[in-house]
């Protein structure tokens, strides 16, 4: 299946800014389920391109001029193979290092609890009745929460519902308190019924030396609608964009996603 992507970034500053940069990682990879045709990624400004520690790709933009507004634009396609099961990441760092908990995947001992009412092996298909507890517990609301919601905070205040990035921090927090090495992913979603996403987030863990996809929000446990753009421990490792400035006031900023076959 061939998905075209489309993903605008817009910001508007209520005075002018300026000296800013721009942390971003927007840009898949061919590998594994799925491969990359063409791919562009509009910034204004200097920009270069490396590889971060988990093998993305990362381009650092700068801006040393006055402006109130600054758009980053990705678009591109990139063909999935809905056959297979797995969608092989290549990272040279070893599983045991998505065992360690960070500030967004915290587990404490209510969520170790929660846990152990379903997971007393590690198999997929106990993981897996775990990701439908945890959307049970905290269903999708969207704007429920902030990027700086760390999984604890999610766990315990569940009647607010949460997003993709809220059920993934979950979900790893507990696996990792399980002894199960998970990551947090981004990317994009397929979806027929819904043209206008914003970008997604989703989990994998480690079992029987393979990395499986598990999408807490959307209860799907095989890749064949997600097209992986980066993998880490938690948001902040994967986060699209992020960056500093100087002055600029009040930011507003509006993101908009479409992914369609083609």
């Amino acid at each position: 299946m061939r998905l075209m992507v489309n993903h605008q970034t817009h910001y508007q500053y209520s005075e002018a800014a300026r000296n800013s940069i721009q942390y971003i990682k927007m840009m898949p990879q061919s590998g594994g389920h799925q491969q990359v045709h063409s791919w562009d990624l509009s910034i204004p400004g200097q920009y270069s391109t490396q590889k971060d520690a988990f093998s993305n790709l990362w381009v650092t933009s700068s801006q040393h001029y006055d402006y109130q507004q600054l758009t980053i634009m990705a678009q591109g396609i990139v063909e999935i193979d809905q056959k297979c099961e797995v969608a092989v990441q290549s990272c040279a760092i070893h599983p045991s290092i998505f065992l360690q908990s960070t500030s967004m995947t915290e587990c404490n001992r209510e969520m170790l609890a929660f846990a152990h009412e379903y997971v007393t092996y590690k198999t997929r298909e106990q993981l897996q009745l775990l990701a439908a507890a945890i959307l049970q517990h905290i269903p999708y609301c969207s704007q429920a929460t902030e990027v700086h919601t760390p999984a604890t905070e999610v766990f315990n205040a569940h009647q607010q519902g949460g997003v993709c990035q809220d059920h993934s921090h979950v979900f790893i927090a507990m696996c990792r308190a399980l002894g199960i090495p998970a990551r947090y992913v981004s990317g994009y979603l397929y979806a027929p019924d819904m043209l206008h996403l914003a970008s997604h987030a989703w989990a994998e863990v480690y079992l029987d030396q393979t990395w499986y996809c598990f999408d807490i929000s959307n209860q799907i446990f095989t890749p064949h609608s997600h097209i992986y753009v980066a993998i880490g421990r938690d948001y902040y490792d994967v986060a699209p964009i992020r960056g500093v400035r100087e002055r600029g006031g009040v930011e507003t900023m509006r993101s908009i996603v479409q992914v369609l076959p083609c």
